[in-house]
């Protein structure tokens, strides 16, 4: 029931914003709006205003604000046998009907700034102590004289507090020399050190640049899984979504950082892992997969989002919220477009593309943690829904956008048969990737197994 009741909330919330996107910049243009839908296909509840008939609609995957003039779309409803000319989308100037249909989008993106600067104002964001807790033998940071214990007050002369302030700078400084302001309890001494670079893999395995000092965290930040790739060595092995890795091979696993400088050692080889799933202890044996030029060991799992063991939440100001809300969103945009290039390009298994049962099983689980993370899981969903939209292909609101941007530099709209031929094409397509994805959410289940064995 969590889950329904996650799933509903999220989506309604998503499209209803959207939609209303649409309606109020049609409104403030002048265009008239017959219709107002959450949902396509049958009518299940409808009121009317003045001008416009607001419904629920049996399908919820989506929803559409129906202009007076506008007849392309055929899930909207039918055509209009008188229309204002004052009020009609169609005789509106280009750059006006762009606004109207960019307006959805844009109130997704939003949407996703006001949801995360709302969870950073109310419930802050998890934090740890800028406090050293391990340093790596032969790091630079061994050899510049930080020891576990060490607290980090300022980098180059800026106060710091936290882990992840020390990270940004670490990070941004491509590995300029740094000084450190350090204290350990008692005497406070200077430190220059220079960040070594790393070669690493970001969230999709693509090689990437990282700077580090090889100081750790002084909390633990536990070895918790977040997600786990399908068919990858992790599902094989039986690993799941929230279990904590405790051990390998025999030896303890007290962070993340253990777990994956462990596994990267032994690509191709079995690999015993002490795994902690709710109250039990489960002995599981995977085999990481070579990846890369390095060839090193990967198993296919990301970190949880949870927070670290001994973090604090600080909570940000109404301005320092929106700004992080705007960082965040940009963060998730650029990370969406990538992953969606990469499906596009068969870069990314097309088993990763997720349909309504996995965003409902999702929701659920962000539900079950709490509002916070059901909050900030809407505001990324929010984010893929507005880059999706944006994508140009007919019936999304990018291929709209297309055919405004053709219509300006031709002088000329595209001709209405080729316009309906687009739109029939873009349905086909959008049903085929919904049937598509609901195959690959039924895989992950398992549910064709079970309903043949």
């Amino acid at each position: 029931m969590t889950t329904v009741i996650a799933f509903v909330v999220v989506i309604g919330i998503l499209i209803l914003i959207h939609e209303w996107g649409h309606f109020v910049v049609a409104r403030l243009s002048g265009v008239g709006v017959e219709r107002f839908s959450i949902g396509f296909g049958p009518v299940l509840w409808r009121i009317k205003g003045k001008e416009t008939e607001y419904c629920l609609s049996a399908i919820p995957m989506g929803g559409y604000v129906k202009m007076m003039g506008d007849d392309e779309n055929p899930l909207e409803g039918g055509k209009t046998d008188a229309v204002d000319p004052k009020k009609s989308f169609n005789l509106k100037p280009v750059w006006v009907r762009f606004l109207i249909v960019f307006a959805g989008p844009g109130m997704n993106f939003v949407l996703a700034v006001l949801l995360t600067a709302l969870a950073f104002m109310v419930w802050g964001r998890p934090v740890v102590p800028a406090v050293v807790g391990r340093v790596a033998d032969g790091s630079v940071a061994a050899q510049a004289g930080i020891k576990p214990g060490d607290r980090i007050v300022a980098v180059d002369g800026r106060p710091v507090q936290y882990w992840d302030e020390v990270l940004t700078q670490v990070q941004a400084s491509k590995g300029r020399s740094l000084r450190l302001t350090v204290t350990d309890g008692g005497a406070t001494r200077e430190i220059a050190v220079t960040p070594q670079r790393i070669a690493g893999r970001d969230i999709f395995g693509d090689e990437q640049d990282y700077w580090e000092l090889g100081a750790r965290q002084s909390v633990s930040d536990q070895a918790t899984i977040g997600d786990v790739v399908p068919g990858g060595a992790a599902a094989k092995g039986g690993l799941k979504p929230a279990d904590i890795i405790v051990s390998l091979e025999g030896q303890p696993i007290t962070s993340w950082d253990e777990l994956a400088d462990g596994i990267s050692k032994r690509a191709g080889q079995a690999t015993v892992l002490g795994v902690k799933r709710g109250d039990q202890v489960l002995t599981l044996t995977v085999t990481p997969a070579p990846t890369g030029p390095d060839g090193k060991g990967r198993i296919g799992i990301s970190h949880s989002m949870a927070p670290a063991v001994g973090a604090v939440f600080v909570r940000s100001d109404p301005l320092t919220a929106i700004r992080e809300g705007v960082l965040k969103t940009w963060e998730w945009t650029q990370l969406t477009v990538k992953g969606m290039y990469k499906l596009i390009t068969v870069q990314l298994a097309p088993s990763n593309i997720g349909g309504p049962i996995q965003i409902a099983a999702a929701a659920g689980e962000q539900a079950r943690q709490g509002l916070p993370y059901l909050t900030l899981f809407t505001a990324l969903i929010s984010v893929n829904l507005a880059v999706l939209n944006l994508l140009p292909v007919p019936m999304l609101d990018g291929g709209h956008l297309l055919f405004f941007v053709c219509e300006a530099v031709l002088g000329r709209p595209i001709s209405v048969r080729k316009r309906e031929i687009a739109q029939q094409v873009g349905f086909v397509l959008l049903m085929m990737l919904m049937v598509y994805a609901v195959y690959n959410d039924l895989s992950r289940l398992d549910v064709f197994h079970r309903f043949f064995r």
